[in-house]
């Protein structure tokens, strides 16, 4: 027993030791009840990290409707979904609110606190009954300096966002609405992603994709009644989107610019 505390004790020394001379801790770690412990040499799993309970960790499975939280609330943790959809609104000083995003299944949000943002800026809810790990900020970035491998996990999110940002200030600059909408849809329902494509859940209404892109609900109900026509999706208790919709996104126009962030097979 007291050779295994000089050893942590030891380890926790030489992890200061390595802070206080702006080294990057060693891999580490991380114990049953949710500590992480540098030095070891073990491997870590980040999703599994991600995917269990413990110190500053837990994973609330809020249901369809479910405020996760609001804007104005403290920005004291980050989120990670596993399971479901959310959507990530925000509310003007005039009462206008708009729809800022639509996150599924991989997807991080809540990272502003990390950024020494006090509070929160948007709202976020559950649209379909969902798994999301929730993080203590503490716990956040006590991982992020012993374990790489959540760090690269995190980088990657924060570079796919903000890729994503700029893809759609392009789509939204230089093309039609009938594109912008063709877009929308395939990335919602997974397309250029890992995995394979999904169902759009039906929570997403003609009103919320007229907020994303910037249009009318009957500019929206008459594309998709296009889309339809030509089999590009179907309705069938929900919304399903084929990858022949492509065929809308790559089409060239004068005005176009190709940011559908769909890979081509």
């Amino acid at each position: 027993m007291g050779a295994r505390k000089s050893s942590s004790g030891a380890k926790g020394r030489q992890a200061e030791a390595l802070k206080a001379f702006g080294a990057a801790a060693p891999p580490g770690r991380v114990e049953s009840n949710g500590d992480v412990v540098p030095g070891d040499n073990g491997s870590f799993d980040a999703k599994a990290f991600l995917a269990s309970v413990g110190a500053g960790r837990t994973i609330p499975k809020p249901r369809d409707g479910d405020v996760i939280f609001s804007q104005g609330d403290p920005a004291d943790a980050l989120f990670y979904i596993q399971e479901g959809k959310v959507k990530v609104t925000t509310l003007s000083s005039h009462g206008k609110e708009a729809v800022v995003a639509i996150l599924g299944a991989g997807d991080f949000f809540g990272e502003g606190c990390l950024a020494g943002q006090p509070l929160r800026i948007s709202t976020v809810a559950a649209i379909a009954d969902s798994k999301i790990a929730r993080l203590d900020k503490a716990a956040v970035v006590r991982v992020m300096h012993c374990e790489p491998a959540f760090s690269q996990l995190f980088m990657e999110h924060l570079l796919a966002r903000n890729i994503r940002m700029e893809a759609d200030l392009i789509d939204q600059l230089f093309n039609s609405s009938e594109k912008r909408l063709a877009r929308l849809l395939l990335l919602l329902a997974n397309f250029g992603k890992d995995g394979a494509p999904q169902p759009v859940v039906a929570k997403i209404s003609q009103e919320m994709l007229a907020e994303m892109i910037g249009t009318t609900r009957s500019r929206v109900s008459s594309f998709m009644n296009k889309f339809r026509r030509l089999g590009f999706i179907d309705y069938n208790g929900h919304l399903e989107v084929h990858s022949s919709l492509l065929s809308i996104v790559l089409h060239d126009d004068s005005r176009s610019v190709d940011v559908s962030g769909v890979r081509r097979s």
